[in-house]
């Protein structure tokens, strides 16, 4: 990473008591020279609980998403809500990105802050002091990029308000975005009610309709087959818009989905688009990808479906601490809500590492029944080794809910050298 970049200057930030698990003894020290002591995470000052990144397993998986989308002819936005981390965006950017994916205003001035140069809306934007900020963004900078979703007539006339009222210089990009059906999030519902928002995007100056979108891990009761037929609604939506006219003054069409669940699914589908008045820009958002997970994403994973591609790593580890032992099937440790993500699934103990003498063993026997806001309740098979002080390794499921728990993320080597350290601004 860039010393000269915005992300890479977040080197020079200073550590002090901000920043949750790192050594007392390093504050005064700047994030890079931290860093540079490569200390041990068990042995150079850090306290519990720490939650760390595994340099390995984020490389593995960004050379891999990299590879699958080129592999597949598909652009590549990966969704940036899942990290809020400027030195990732970076480093995704490098890996091929087209650009970040963002869900809300202040993620896209995020982006902005750290350079980030094309910005993939996933909402209708109706806030009109976001789009006034958005509208001098894009005429401030002719290089930077938003495209933002419409879905609603009535959406499509707040956002003109708002543009006409700001003078915006610059139309701002929106594509359609087709529901995945009844019940499920935003989206326009039919392909009739999408084309009612296409025209009332045709009649607003102030926007400039550039393709066609949506989510597919919102389709009621997801499978292949569901998920495949909604797919193919969305590339049908997008031929027909085509055969209109409606982007005959684009250099290129926007055909945007792709969560973490189903992107074989999209690259499958998006394969067998036919020959458009345009180049189409394939655009998947897979965000979970960097740091992957021990639970929720490694069950749902496309490369289970499709393992001869390759398969992501699991990245994160939450390492605690012992404090308590009362009772024979009980201890808890030092993390709770505060530090873990629980929204899916419990953490998953996975080693445990003697107070004694270091060595590591498998988390054999103990699982999590709960989590309190600072202690999480192990209970213990008749027979399990365990003690007060025993570091005990946690691994997390729902990435999202966990790197927005942790402002300052140390990254590791071989799981216990620290050699960086991973920003995040939620």
């Amino acid at each position: 990473m860039a010393a000269d970049t915005a992300a890479g200057r977040l080197a020079d930030e200073p550590i002090d008591h901000r920043f949750k698990g790192l050594p007392p003894d390093a504050d005064g020290l700047t994030v890079g020279e931290l860093a540079a002591q490569r200390r041990d995470l068990f042995d150079g000052g850090f306290t519990t609980p720490v939650l760390a990144l595994s340099s390995e397993a984020m490389e593995h998986n960004l050379a891999l998403m990299e590879h699958y989308a080129a592999e597949h002819g598909l652009a590549f936005a990966p969704h940036g809500k899942t990290s809020m981390s400027p030195q990732l965006f970076e480093l995704q950017i490098e890996r091929g990105a087209w650009g970040i994916t963002a869900a809300v205003p202040h993620q896209a001035r995020v982006y902005r802050a750290f350079g980030v140069r094309r910005i993939f809306l996933a909402n209708e934007l109706v806030d009109a002091a976001a789009l006034r900020w958005l509208a001098g963004e894009l005429d401030a900078h002719p290089d930077f990029r938003c495209i933002t979703y419409a879905d609603s007539v009535r959406g499509v006339e707040l956002m003109d308000e708002a543009l006409r009222a700001c003078g915006a210089r610059r139309p701002v990009e929106v594509v359609i975005e087709l529901g995945a059906g009844d019940g499920a999030r935003t989206g326009a519902r039919t392909e009739a009610d999408c084309t009612a928002v296409a025209d009332a995007v045709a009649a607003a100056p102030t926007l400039r309709l550039v393709g066609v979108a949506g989510y597919e891990g919102e389709v009621p009761k997801p499978d292949g087959e569901r998920v495949r037929a909604w797919l193919d609604r969305l590339v049908a939506l997008t031929v027909a818009f085509d055969r209109d006219g409606r982007f005959a003054d684009l250099d290129e069409i926007v055909l945007s989905a792709g969560g973490s669940a189903w992107f074989d699914t999209v690259a499958d589908v998006f394969a067998g688009v036919p020959a458009l008045s345009r180049p189409v820009l394939k655009l998947l958002r897979s965000g979970a990808y960097v740091s992957h997970d021990d639970g929720h994403y490694r069950r749902i994973t496309p490369f289970n479906r499709v393992p001869e591609e390759g398969a992501l790593h699991p990245a994160f580890r939450l390492w605690t601490q012992v404090v308590s032992r009362p009772e024979p099937g009980q201890a808890f440790v030092n993390a709770g809500k505060r530090d873990a993500a629980y929204d899916i699934d419990l953490p998953e103990p996975q080693v445990v590492r003697s107070a004694r003498d270091g060595s590591l063993r498998p988390a054999t026997g103990i699982t999590v029944s709960g989590l309190s806001d600072q202690h999480a309740w192990l209970r213990l098979a008749e027979g399990t080794e365990l003690e007060v002080g025993d570091w005990v390794g946690l691994g997390l499921s729902h990435p999202c809910t966990s790197f927005d728990k942790w402002q300052l993320i140390p990254v590791t080597t071989d799981r216990s050298t620290v050699t960086d350290f991973i920003r995040t601004f939620f």
